[in-house]
């Protein structure tokens, strides 16, 4: 009989546990998902950049698969602060998109990325466990805007119209702080009218990440870019802590005790 899940989530805290997390990102973005960008190396089996380092990064584990700790590994998060950016030269996302608009705000950031579940860990209760322990930090960092890149598998805009068009109709994020593609990059997402759109179909089509995000009352920036390196289409989502869907909020954000 097959065990149920037993789920832990934590920090890493050591070499051995970033080599863990850099590991797993290679079996699902790279022999999964076919990335080939120039942080993979083919030889040890990992997915690195120059951030990594400068990042906390939530690992989240599955204790009935074993003692080793590769194997207990199901998911992981990474999360950059404004200090960890500091170190790093700026945000990830900022080769991807025009952050200005977020950074003159003077509201503190927090940027995720590098999010990845093994295959038969998604649809279920694994990504709630890892946005709950997300959720404390944000709290311990005094966080007040979350964003950070997500993606569409696949560069074809034309089969991406349909979500691509929806996102761009209904959740777009409030102009002060929208950021917008690059300009040498820029693919708008208006693709298709509104009487064109099918928003059940389009629905269908944004990847469970994305509507997460929105559930939770973020928004896009305006436009997405090719990621030719992950062969993904990437769109830039915001989520403003204070204008945050209050029911979502109560999900995951516990309530200080008294």
């Amino acid at each position: 009989m097959k065990l149920l899940p037993s789920f832990e989530v934590r920090l890493a805290e050591n070499v051995a546990d970033l080599y863990a997390v850099q590991r797993l990102r290679y079996e699902v973005f790279v022999l999964e998902l076919g990335a080939n960008g120039g942080g993979i190396d083919h030889c040890l089996g990992i997915e690195r950049d120059d951030y990594d380092p400068h990042c906390l990064h939530l690992m989240l584990l599955d204790k009935t698969r074993g003692d080793v700790l590769e194997d207990e590994l199901v998911g992981v998060y990474r999360i950059l602060t404004m200090r960890g950016a500091q170190a790093a030269g700026g945000f990830y996302s900022a080769s991807e998109f025009n952050l200005s608009p977020l950074l003159d705000s003077k509201r503190q950031l927090i940027e995720l990325g590098r999010s990845c579940l093994r295959k038969s860990y998604r649809g279920g209760e694994a990504m709630f466990h890892l946005w709950q322990a997300m959720a404390e930090l944000v709290v311990q960092e005094g966080a007040e805007i979350l964003f950070g890149t997500a993606s569409f598998m696949g560069t074809d805009i034309v089969a991406l119209s349909q979500p691509l068009s929806l996102l761009h109709q209904k959740y777009l994020v409030d102009l002060p702080i929208r950021p917008k593609a690059v300009a040498d990059s820029y693919v708008p997402l208006y693709q298709l009218p509104e009487s064109r759109v099918d928003r059940i179909k389009a629905l269908r089509a944004i990847p469970a990440l994305i509507k997460a995000y929105l559930r939770l009352g973020g928004g896009v920036a305006d436009g997405a870019y090719i990621d030719h390196r992950f062969n993904t289409t990437d769109v830039c989502l915001v989520l403003d802590i204070k204008t945050m869907n209050q029911r979502q909020k109560a999900i995951y954000f516990k309530e200080p005790k008294p």
